[in-house]
């Protein structure tokens, strides 16, 4: 999805022999999530990626679902989620069906001791509170409040962290998460009304070579279970790669709202889509300029999707008693919209500093057992005057 990219050392040909200076040849690997058929990228090791010395008994980490079926509004107090020291023990799916998962996480700590790799979803981390380096093959990402990270499924990677306070939103899809088609010219380029152009994404940087000998652990995601796989050489001895598949961020504060005379609906926000979902952007923006405008959102159906607002920063208008990391969950079937009061409190405003993340999905979402423990009871009956 992304634009093609390249860091490092590459032959001037593509699989062609590329040498060392002691006459070795680098091993090349094929790295693309949808086989032969689409963006790829090539990578140059120093070592096979292929070497495994070891590997340890799997172990399931499955969410354990807690309501398969339901149709009832919902809301979850995000920032309950207990801190915890290891990241991949950190995060709790709390929202889930076929096409994806929603994921919180609260980690206090880097990465150690070993590496990670989704081997069946592409992950999109959205960094509520936190800063620090992605570590991949491909080189660093640092990253900040308000980024979006998007690693393709089947990437190596490390998180850094700058300190032991850190919230995150992760979506894993599975499918490519990409940039939405209405934006995209027919040969990939972001079109002039898009919200963000090439210029806001940020490849990877700093690509550091390590050639180590060892005992090195990817704990490997896949079908719901965590494999520990043993490599004899750092994951990270790339010399160089080119290609259009690789992990990127994007600040939700280079995102640049569409606004009109009257309310413009949800699609205007959208930031990036699924198989069967959609991610958008709320940001600060001017209200409506027509002389008569209502500045809420009206009420909606909600019959094709499930509405998941995930609530960042800044004042909603359209909701009462909203907190940071809280999730609002509006399932396809029943109509929702602005809180009592809210429509008319809304005549008049001029802005908002509203910061949130939506996922609409297009296929019900299950409620896990991590979810129920931070819901809010009584959110269905909060419309009622």
């Amino acid at each position: 999805m992304p634009h093609y990219y390249t860091l490092g050392k590459i032959p001037h040909k593509r699989h062609t022999q590329f040498r060392k200076d002691n006459g070795e040849l680098y091993s090349e690997q094929l790295f693309s999530t949808e086989g032969f058929s689409n963006d790829y990228t090539l990578l140059y090791h120093v070592h096979p990626p292929t070497e495994i010395i070891a590997t340890d008994e799997p172990y399931d980490a499955m969410p354990r679902i807690a309501e398969e079926k339901m149709l009832k509004h919902r809301s979850l107090e995000g920032f309950k989620v207990a801190p915890t020291a290891d990241f991949l023990e950190s995060r709790k799916a709390v929202l889930v069906n076929n096409d994806c998962h929603i994921v919180l996480a609260a980690p206090q700590k880097s990465m150690e001791g070993y590496f990670y790799k989704n081997a069946d979803a592409d992950e999109m981390l959205f960094i509520h509170k936190g800063s620090g380096v992605l570590k991949t093959l491909y080189g660093d990402l640092d990253f900040g409040y308000g980024d979006y990270l998007v690693v393709p499924r089947g990437t190596i990677y490390q998180i850094q962290f700058n300190d032991a306070d850190n919230r995150l939103f992760i979506v894993e899809s599975f499918s490519p998460i990409r940039y939405p088609k209405k934006y995209l010219s027919p040969y990939g380029q972001l079109l002039e009304h898009s919200p963000y152009c090439e210029r806001d994404i940020r490849g990877p940087q700093r690509l550091t070579t390590i050639d180590e000998n060892g005992d090195f652990l990817i704990k490997t995601k896949k079908k719901g279970r965590m494999y520990g796989i043993h490599y004899g050489h750092h994951p990270f001895d790339v010399i160089g790669w080119d290609g259009c598949c690789y992990p990127f961020a994007f600040s939700i504060h280079d995102f640049e709202p569409i606004t009109g005379r009257v309310h413009q609906p949800p699609p205007v926000h959208q930031t990036f889509e699924g198989h069967n979902f959609v991610v958008c952007s709320f940001c600060p923006r001017l209200f409506d300029y027509h002389p008569l405008a209502i500045p809420a959102p009206y009420n909606h159906s909600n019959i094709d999707s499930d509405e998941v607002l995930y609530y960042v920063d800044g004042d909603f208008m359209s909701r009462k008693n909203v907190t940071k990391g809280m999730i609002t969950l509006h399932p396809g079937g029943i109509p929702h919209g602005p809180h009592p009061g809210a429509v008319q409190r809304s005549i008049g405003a001029k802005e908002t500093k509203e910061l949130a993340v939506m996922v609409d999905t297009f296929h019900p979402l299950m409620l896990t057992v991590d979810a129920l423990e931070i819901e809010n009871p009584g959110y269905t009956m909060s419309w009622a005057e």
